[in-house]
């Protein structure tokens, strides 16, 4: 085999070994098993309808963001790990989308997963993303969606530190930070 081959096939098999190998974090007593079934398998399937809903030609698009973004929030790509933007960002403030400015994750509310790719406990509001069955790659997961601009996010899984239990694993390029003294 080629070196990068077995380097690719190193690197796929330690990343899967990561992910099942993780214990799996209870959800606290407090949030209902209700209430963690919706935020998790809520396949909506179809886009919420908002007043405020940024609805934009490919070109529009492709005018509006640079070609990684675009590749990622308009074609549901993914950045490599460890080299996204945002990974490191501190402070107070909130994580919006670049496609259409909506806060969609609180400062606070970030930890690091080590994943390589920024994660968050939960979304800034209950409204500022949607959730839909992905299927891709031979998996079964929850894609995260903005809310406003239906831009692909990254996914959430069940794995995350308390309170919520959850993960949010999103692509760095497709948010840009406002500290709080800046944020609306």
């Amino acid at each position: 085999m080629k070196p990068l081959v077995v380097l690719g096939v190193v690197v796929a098999a330690v990343s899967v070994f990561a992910l099942l190998g993780r214990p799996k974090v209870e959800a606290p007593e407090s949030q209902s098993a209700e209430q963690q079934t919706k935020t998790v398998m809520n396949f909506d399937q179809t886009s919420p309808k908002r007043s405020d809903k940024l609805v934009l030609s490919e070109d529009e698009w492709k005018a509006r963001l640079t070609p990684e973004q675009y590749q990622i929030l308009r074609g549901k790509g993914t950045e490599r790990p460890f080299c996204g933007i945002n990974l490191e960002d501190k402070g107070a403030g909130a994580y919006h989308c670049v496609g259409c400015d909506l806060p969609l994750f609180k400062a606070g509310r970030k930890f690091n997963s080590g994943t390589g790719w920024p994660s968050y406990t939960e979304p800034a509001a209950d409204d500022a993303v949607w959730y839909k069955k992905d299927t891709g790659y031979g998996m079964v997961r929850t894609e995260v969606l903005c809310a406003r601009c239906d831009g692909h996010l990254g996914h959430v899984f069940d794995d995350g530190p308390p309170p919520t239990g959850l993960r949010y694993c999103i692509n760095g390029t497709v948010l840009k930070f406002v500290k709080d003294s800046d944020s609306r």
